[in-house]
C-alpha cells in the first residue's frame, strides 16, 4: 500500500512539474509581482520616492519626481538581466542633471510649440520659451521636474504607482488648472503600461508622453545595430526650429521609411544626420491602442513593441549626446539610444489641420502607452 501511495505521489509530482514547465513564465510572474518604495530625497519641500516593480522576470524602477522611469531590467535570450534605458546614477541626480529628459513624463505639451504661443477662442497665450524662440516639452519647468503625489497599488496581474499632479492656471503660461493622473504599472506579461488622464477648468492644450531612451543591448554601445519598424507612412516635416510646416509628407522609399524593418545604422547613414521627426501613426485622434513600433536587437535577442492611442510618435536618436555622464560609470555618446515618444503632433495648437490637442472643461484627455518586452532566438 505504501509503495502504491508513493507511486501515485510521484506521478502527481511529475504531472504538476510538466504543467508548471509549460506555463512557467505566467506562474512565476503571477507569484512574484511585487513593489517596494523608499524615500530618497526632498525636492521643493515634497518627499521623493524610488520604486522598484518586479514580476519575476523583469524589473522596473521609477520615481514620483518627474514621473520618471529610471531603469528597466530585461533579460536577453540567455536570461541575462540588463538595464535597457539611459539613466542617472541616483534619483536625486535627476533634480538638476536631467537636461535630456531621461525617462521623464513630459508636459503640459510634449514636443514643440512654435514661437512659444498659441490662440484659443480668440485669446493668445504666451508661454515660456526654452528652445530658441519655441517651447519644448512644456517649458522651463515642465512636468518632468515636478514632484507628483504617489500611491502604490497591486492587483491580480500588475503592480504600479498612481501619481497625480495639479498644474495651476498660468504655469509656464498655459491656461487652466490642469489635473493629471498618471498610472505606471508592470504586468505579469512583461508589459510596462502608462495611462495619462487630464481634466481642466479652462480651455487649454495638453499633450503628454514618456521620454525614455532605449538601448536594447544593455547600453554597451550605440544603437546602430538595432532593427526598427514604425507603422507609419508619413511624417510632418519641420522647418526652422523643427516646427512643422503643416505638410503631411509620404516617406515611401526615403531614409525615413521604417514601414518594413530596417537597420537603424543604415538609415542614419542614408539620412546623413540623426532622426528627430514626428511619424504619423494615425490621421485623426481615436482611443484605439495601436501597435506603432517594434525594436529588435539580434545579438541579445531582446524585442520591444510599442503601443499608443496617440496620433503620432517622435523618433529621436540621441543626436545631442557627447560625453554625457550616465549611470554605472557609462559615458553616453551620440546615437547611444533611441526615443519613441508617442504623442500628439508638434505645434498642433497652431496647425488647425492637425489632430487637435485642445481640452475643454467637462472633457477628459486620455493617453495610453504600452511597452511590451520579449526575446527572439
Amino acid at each position: 500500500m505504501n509503495l502504491r501511495i508513493q507511486l501515485v505521489a510521484i506521478l502527481l509530482l511529475i504531472s504538476v512539474t510538466v504543467s508548471l514547465s509549460q506555463t512557467k513564465m505566467t506562474v512565476i510572474q503571477e507569484a512574484s509581482l511585487s513593489i517596494k518604495g523608499e524615500k530618497v530625497g526632498i525636492w521643493e519641500g515634497k518627499d521623493v520616492f524610488h520604486y522598484t516593480l518586479e514580476n519575476g522576470n523583469m524589473q522596473v524602477e521609477m520615481t514620483n519626481f518627474g514621473g520618471i522611469i529610471s531603469r528597466i531590467f530585461v533579460p536577453d535570450k540567455n536570461g541575462k538581466l540588463e538595464n535597457v534605458v539611459l539613466a542617472l546614477e541616483e534619483i536625486p541626480d535627476y533634480f538638476t542633471k536631467n537636461g535630456p529628459y531621461l525617462g521623464a513624463a513630459v508636459g503640459r505639451y510634449a514636443n514643440r510649440i512654435g514661437e512659444a504661443s498659441f490662440t484659443l477662442d480668440g485669446e493668445t497665450f504666451r508661454i515660456t520659451k526654452n528652445n530658441g524662440e519655441n517651447t519644448l516639452h512644456g517649458g522651463a519647468k515642465g512636468f518632468g521636474v515636478k514632484v507628483w503625489s504617489p500611491e502604490v497599488y497591486k492587483n491580480d496581474n500588475a503592480v504600479g504607482v498612481k501619481m497625480t499632479y495639479l498644474s495651476v492656471d498660468g504655469e509656464e503660461g498655459f491656461p487652466g488648472n490642469l489635473m493629471t493622473t498618471l498610472w505606471m504599472e508592470l504586468t505579469s506579461s512583461n508589459e510596462l503600461k502608462l495611462r495619462f488622464e487630464s481634466t481642466t477648468d479652462k480651455k487649454t492644450v495638453v499633450n503628454l508622453t514618456n521620454h525614455s531612451y532605449f538601448n536594447l543591448n544593455g547600453i554597451n554601445g550605440d544603437v546602430r545595430d538595432h532593427e526598427l519598424q514604425i507603422f507609419a507612412d508619413a511624417i510632418t516635416p519641420g522647418e526652422s526650429g523643427q516646427i512643422p510646416s503643416g505638410e503631411i509628407k509620404s516617406i515611401a522609399g526615403t531614409p525615413f521609411d521604417f514601414q518594413t524593418p530596417k537597420n537603424l545604422g543604415a538609415q542614419l547613414d542614408a539620412l546623413g544626420e540623426g532622426f528627430d521627426h514626428n511619424y504619423v501613426t494615425k490621421r485623426a485622434n481615436s482611443s484605439e491602442l495601436k501597435k506603432i513600433a517594434i525594436v529588435k536587437h539580434s545579438e541579445s535577442g531582446r524585442v520591444m513593441s510599442v503601443f499608443s492611442t496617440a496620433p503620432g510618435v517622435q523618433l529621436y536618436t540621441a543626436n545631442g549626446f557627447n560625453g554625457f555622464a550616465g549611470a554605472d560609470g557609462k559615458i553616453y555618446e551620440k546615437h547611444w539610444a533611441l526615443c519613441l515618444e508617442p504623442e500628439g503632433w508638434p505645434d498642433s495648437p497652431n496647425k488647425p489641420s492637425f489632430p487637435s490637442t485642445s481640452l475643454a472643461p467637462g472633457e477628459k484627455y486620455v493617453h495610453e502607452i504600452a511597452y511590451v518586452f520579449d526575446t527572439e532566438y
